[in-house]
């Protein structure tokens, strides 16, 4: 880190809702908020917030055809820009990413070609991954650099090193980065089945039906989320930060499978030894852990920990347990997570785990990793 990175504010839309408060307060709860959908466990966006994306759907002709990922991202944005105070006249990047895209308006697209044998008009500029970006610049009427990619699980933790990077370079002043996604889809469940990592149960009255972090467990437990995430970087100490990077890290491994990490997550060994770079690891109070849910990648990630932090390891938490798992978005979830339990100075335990509790919490580090070993890791301090 060339200098901390301030976040002025965050916002999300997730099957934790879409406010600080009642965000907050469902984390709390230590209920899940997974529910069936065609047989399938998953955690949707609750029907009210729903209703405002249809709302915003129909506000602007232009929003229409849109996917949700889209949807999902400008609604995110637009509160965190609010917050941060930005409007058009700021000078402001834009990062968003997504691991699956436009999936559900793929899917539908395809479908009719199937049926037609003919593409509609605009089946590829609606599902193109830049269309996330580009739309949310467009929304905010930004004038800024637009940047979407896919690095799966672990997109919106890259798109926030790569906006630490534009702002340490000098080509800008602020950035808006996150992940969107919207992955329930028959086809895109189906997929994580193949895996065989999906959750197999169907009972919700289950106090968790993902057991992200649980290292007993003899099935993987992954569920699919929906969700959007967005985080405001604004260079140097800010008077009005919610929380400080003071840390990033990255990592990759060889491929020995194309879902799968080694057996000590080495790409999570590399990104979380650089973002400590030469912080005392006894510093770390927390992790936020990836942890999917699933048997070897769960293990592998609390491998790579104790490999770093030795006799002594953070205290450790996820919100998967809770709202599952977004993929492209996660990781910007779980960074929204570190800031609430930063500001509020309050740990979100894990109810199965034997740990000690932290009593003051300084510093945070944010897990993520994508398919193939591309790990994230972030340290957060107030």
């Amino acid at each position: 880190m060339n200098q901390p990175i301030s976040i002025t504010a965050i916002a999300s839309i997730s099957p934790l809702g879409n406010s600080n408060e009642m965000i907050w307060n469902n984390y709390l709860s230590n209920a899940h908020f997974f529910s069936l959908k065609e047989g399938k466990l998953v955690a949707q966006i609750p029907s009210e917030i729903k209703d405002q994306i249809r709302e915003l759907r129909t506000s602007n002709a232009k929003y229409k055809q849109l996917d949700d990922t889209v949807l999902f991202a400008i609604f995110a944005a637009r509160n965190a820009t609010k917050a941060a105070g930005w409007n058009s006249d700021s000078n402001f990047g834009i990062n968003i990413g997504s691991s699956r895209g436009a999936t559900s308006l793929f899917e539908k697209y395809h479908e009719r070609f199937l049926e037609k044998q003919k593409a509609e008009t605009l089946s590829s500029p609606t599902t193109t991954l830049g269309n996330i970006s580009s739309w949310v610049a467009h929304d905010l009427q930004s004038q800024g650099p637009e940047i979407s990619h896919s690095i799966t699980c672990s997109t919106a933790l890259h798109a926030l090193l790569n906006g630490i990077a534009w702002l340490n370079a000098g080509m800008c002043d602020k950035f808006l980065v996150g992940g969107s996604e919207a992955p329930l889809t028959p086809f895109t469940i189906a997929q994580m089945q193949a895996l065989k990592i999906y959750a197999r149960g169907t009972n919700t009255s289950d106090n968790f039906p993902c057991k992200a972090l649980d290292l007993q467990k003899t099935e993987n437990t992954m569920i699919l989320s929906e969700a959007a995430a967005m985080a405001c970087l604004e260079k140097g100490i800010q008077d009005n930060a919610l929380a400080q990077i003071i840390g990033i890290g990255y990592g990759t491994e060889l491929l020995e499978h194309n879902a799968s990490l080694s057996t000590n997550a080495e790409c999570f060994q590399r990104s979380m030894a650089m973002a400590l770079g030469d912080t005392n690891p006894d510093e770390i109070d927390v992790i936020i852990t990836h942890t999917p849910g699933t048997i070897k990648g769960d293990l592998a990630e609390y491998n790579a920990i104790k490999a770093i932090f030795c006799n002594k390891i953070p205290a450790l938490t996820t919100n998967k347990i809770q709202v599952g798992h977004s993929l492209g978005a996660s990781g910007m979830l779980s960074l929204e997570m570190a800031v609430l339990m930063l500001n509020h100075q309050m740990f979100i335990d894990i109810p199965y785990l034997d740990q000690p509790i932290p009593k003051k919490i300084s510093k945070i580090m944010i897990n993520a990793v994508g398919f193939g070993g591309n790990a994230v890791s972030v340290i957060l301090s107030k």
